[in-house]
């Protein structure tokens, strides 16, 4: 296969933008990853739009890529318009890739971006209850829920405030991995101390305070074992990227040093499987897939962003890319394994939890930081040495698993 190449790539702070349209926001980002790039709108030969929330926020249920981006500037090329609930930016990405290995064009832009809060939460709580079969809402819930029982919540561990059911779906595989390999609410929050810790250094990050494990454990509790430092917040945010052919960075007068390579993209759908079957989990699966397009290793990851819309999805996916074994996920977050300085650093930018999940742009916020890293521009957050990168990105819920799940590994040449 060709290479391709991330030869642009930008993302806004992400955060609460009442001020700002979701025009002004791609638009943003669309000059920035031009800028990055070197070249102008005119050398794009198509363009990926991801966007979750347009239809049932904004009310634009149809065309949102061509009406956004016609008002920033990208008219008369293809543009696609892509949901796939919180893995629809990489989706984006892995399409645009698709593209130019088929010869569609030699420059692609993958672009995400949601306005996600708005006056009535209501609205946006709503959305959350469509990132699984409609058609089976309650049945789906039970089901997932179930997955926790064992353990009986503490007293006052529950809010009496309401929050997204999928973070009681969350809480119960938490539970699920309690109960199977000994993980500790601890263990889990010092994913997310340290996750709260890292976006200290990120001036895009939504939130940049830091929390001691004592203080994420102490925080107002969601529902046992999740507080609410260990979640994802509703955030606002863009971030694009321009993707080229070896061709395409000649066309464009592209800096080659600072042109990242993509050596794998992988995109899955969740199959039916057991919960005691975490072989054959899409995330474990998705992550073979890479490693052998990329003929690299685990090992040979020296940083990675993975999808944390609470902090035990880094648990799990840790151990589904094997930076550990089963049930060691915890643990070696407790040893400081994944935080920056450590064996495995993860989520440098401050993951989902402290970066903010504005859905559409989230995956490729992810790789904007991975980019970062591996030209060495991460500043205080900077993982020496960095020359492989790994992400992780899944959206919605299917049987017992993410219905789509995507990775890419980028390589410093």
């Amino acid at each position: 296969m060709s290479n391709i190449y991330i030869a642009g790539i930008s993302m806004t702070v992400f955060g609460r933008h009442f001020e700002r349209s979701l025009d002004d926001l791609a638009g943003e980002v669309l000059r920035g990853a031009l800028k990055d790039a070197g070249c102008g709108a005119n050398a794009i030969g198509a363009a990926y739009y991801s966007g979750v929330t347009n239809g049932m926020l904004q009310g634009q249920l149809s065309i949102p890529g061509q009406v956004v981006l016609s008002k920033i500037g990208i008219e008369g090329i293809p543009v696609f318009n892509l949901e796939n609930a919180c893995a629809s930016g990489s989706t984006a990405v892995h399409l645009a890739i698709q593209h130019l290995r088929a010869g569609g064009s030699d420059v692609a832009l993958a672009l995400g971006v949601e306005k996600m809060n708005v006056e009535d939460k209501s609205r946006t709580f709503a959305l959350f209850e469509t990132g699984w079969d409609v058609s089976r809402i309650e049945e789906n819930f039970a089901a997932l829920t179930k997955l926790g029982d064992g353990i009986v919540p503490p007293p006052g561990s529950e809010s009496d405030r309401p929050y997204s059911r999928f973070m009681a779906v969350y809480a119960a595989l938490c539970r699920y991995h309690m109960k199977t390999y000994g993980t500790t609410q601890r263990q889990i929050a010092a994913v997310s101390a340290k996750n709260h810790g890292h976006s200290v250094h990120n001036p895009l990050s939504q939130f940049r305070k830091t929390f001691t494990i004592d203080e994420v454990l102490a925080a107002p509790p969601i529902t046992y074992p999740i507080t609410l430092p260990m979640c994802a917040p509703v955030t606002d945010g863009a971030a694009a990227a321009i993707l080229c052919t070896e061709e395409g960075l000649r066309r464009i007068g592209a800096d080659r040093s600072r042109c990242i390579r993509v050596a794998a993209s992988v995109l899955r759908s969740s199959t039916p499987r057991r919960i005691d079957e975490p072989e054959k989990n899409i995330g474990r699966l998705a992550a073979l897939q890479a490693y052998e397009q990329a003929g690299l290793s685990p090992e040979d990851m020296d940083v990675a962003e993975l999808h944390d819309a609470s902090a035990m999805g880094e648990i799990i996916q840790a151990e589904n890319l094997g930076f550990v074994q089963l049930g060691e996920g915890g643990p070696a977050a407790e040893r400081g394994e994944f935080t920056i300085g450590g064996r495995i650093p993860i989520n440098t930018s401050g993951g989902l939890e402290s970066k903010g999940h504005p859905l559409g742009a989230t995956g490729i916020g992810q790789l904007y930081e991975l980019v970062t890293q591996l030209r060495g521009e991460a500043g205080a957050r900077q993982v020496q040495g960095a020359r492989h990168a790994i992400q992780e990105n899944g959206g919605g819920f299917q049987s017992i698993e993410e219905a789509a799940l995507a990775i890419h590994i980028l390589s410093k040449d």
